[in-house]
């Protein structure tokens, strides 16, 4: 029989301890903050992504023998059951159920508070995760007809955090939705006539691009104008631009936080309900945000509720704006507005950096993930053709690319907070002037109230035959990638080649 779809045996299972239940089990492991927060230090700091496997049907031989050796050893050991439930919504709600060995009381008790009580803590899963972090070898196995992960010899709270959102956006591109590495806001703005509108945003970036930065930031709104932050990690988008949010809580990079720049996330990862996770804590319990002697890839869950700009709501009734977050330091604009199928391009493109969340030995090093979503289960071309559609059913969607790194190289201008926050509100109130760009077929600003442009003219930093060199390599690079997803809409391909009509 398969592994997968036998039931999760232990010597002992104690069920769905509370939160204060499982802070005192990991007691052991905790140094308290002066707020009064519970820190954490794992052995893995960072997700297992060279160490997953995605199996479908029956496990190979080498899977058996991992699988049969595991439930052999969970006879003897006591395990926590966790059951939390993904999203708010009746629709798209999922229970998901975790199972830790007791010594590691502490991974459990954190990922718990990113989701919602359960309905019926014993009815039966959608989602099962067996984290096992004491193990030897480490391995993730993801069983996507079960339903099922074995997440083995990883410490790490982000890998079960991710093994059920990866689980739940593979279920909803089962019923035909699009599971998306996402965050999601509402906008409240005056438009440029004055007129008070909601803009609702879908915020795509790998980790350490900015989305959470910028997914909490107030854009400088004020008075009737403002924000609403609904989602921080995983959205699930129904063809209508419905979105459903998945999180209660969020799991956030921490490195750098201060009052000054990031005031909203920072006040809500110093209350005492915050858990942290490698970051440095002195033997007084004061938090040094800036340390990275652990990791540059420090964490925190902190909770909405601790956050302005939040509401009881997670779900976002309709995207207006999709926006694909990039950190570059070439010819990369700071932003760029998209037809339909170069939006379905840079969702396939999902251009970055590696950071020390994803692969440390590779960190700063460039990279291309399909939709910024490394927890892709099945086919990645699937999901760019299924988005072309959603956008061309949904023209009011509009698609954008936001740089958030450097524009003319490693010492070239560099591109601000402030600035990556001033154009979405200008997104938001429809006050940017756009200018084609001859060379890729997309537009740029002309002007952006608030932010001086000028700084950003690639005469600056290239004479014109450095940047047609430019252009011309980058472009070779993203028609090389796209080339490889074979079933990939030739449209989407070619909207790349700079040809593509503008209406």
């Amino acid at each position: 029989m398969n592994p997968f779809e036998m039931p999760v045996e232990a010597a002992r299972i104690i069920d769905n301890p509370s939160h204060e239940e499982l802070r005192e089990l990991a007691r052991k492991d905790e140094k308290t903050t002066t707020y009064g927060s519970a820190s954490y230090i794992s052995k893995i700091r960072n997700r297992s992504a060279k160490f997953t496997e995605i199996i479908f049907g029956e496990p190979n031989e080498d899977q058996l023998r991992i699988l049969t050796a595991v439930r052999e050893a969970l006879k003897s050991k006591t395990l926590l059951r966790v059951d939390r439930k993904m999203g708010l919504n009746p629709e798209a709600a999922m229970h998901c159920r975790v199972y830790t060995t007791i010594d590691y009381a502490r991974v459990p008790c954190m990922w718990r508070e990113t989701l919602f009580e359960p309905e019926d803590p014993d009815s039966k899963p959608d989602i099962t995760v067996v984290n096992i972090p004491e193990w030897p070898e480490r391995k993730i196995l993801v069983h996507p007809g079960t339903h099922t992960t074995y997440a083995l010899g990883s410490d790490y709270a982000g890998e079960i955090k991710k093994a059920n959102l990866r689980m739940a956006m593979y279920i909803a591109k089962c019923k035909g939705w699009l599971g998306l590495h996402a965050a999601s806001k509402i906008l409240k703005v005056r438009d440029k006539n004055g007129r008070m509108t909601e803009k609702g945003f879908m915020m795509f970036g790998l980790s350490g691009t900015g989305k959470t930065s910028l997914t909490c930031h107030p854009h400088g709104l004020s008075g009737d104008e403002g924000i609403v932050i609904r989602q921080d990690d995983v959205i699930l988008l129904r063809d209508d631009l419905y979105c459903y949010g998945t999180e209660n809580n969020f799991y956030l990079k921490t490195d750098g936080l201060a009052p000054d720049t990031q005031p909203i996330l920072y006040r809500a990862a110093i209350s005492p309900r915050a858990m942290l996770e490698n970051v440095y804590v002195d033997e007084k319990g004061n938090i040094d945000f800036f340390d990275d002697s652990l990791t540059s890839n420090g964490r925190g869950i902190v909770f909405r509720s601790d956050m302005d700009y939040t509401d009881d709501r997670i779900d976002l009734p309709k995207a207006d704006v999709a926006v694909f977050i990039t950190r570059r330091n070439d010819v990369m604009p700071p932003v760029a507005r998209l037809d339909a199928a170069m939006g379905a391009a840079f969702f396939m493109l999902g251009e970055s950096i590696e950071t020390s969340a994803g692969d440390p030995s590779k960190a700063g090093q460039s990279l291309r993930v399909v939709g910024t979503n490394p927890f892709i289960i099945g086919s990645e071309e699937d999901e760019g053709n299924r988005l072309l559609k959603i956008l061309e059913k949904n023209p009011g969607l509009k698609c954008y690319v936001l740089n958030t790194g450097r524009v003319g190289g490693e010492q070239g201008e560099k591109i601000t907070i402030i600035d990556s926050a001033a154009i979405l509100r200008e997104i938001a109130r429809d006050s940017i002037t756009w200018k084609l760009d001859p060379d890729w077929g997309y537009e740029v600003p002309e002007s952006v109230p608030g932010v001086d442009m000028a700084r950003f003219e690639l005469d600056r930093f290239y004479s014109g035959e450095e940047k047609r060199a430019l252009i011309e390599k980058l472009r070779k690079e993203r028609l090389d990638w796209l080339n490889k997803f074979a079933g990939l809409r030739p449209e989407i391909k070619h909207a790349i080649k700079g040809e593509a009509l503008r209406k």
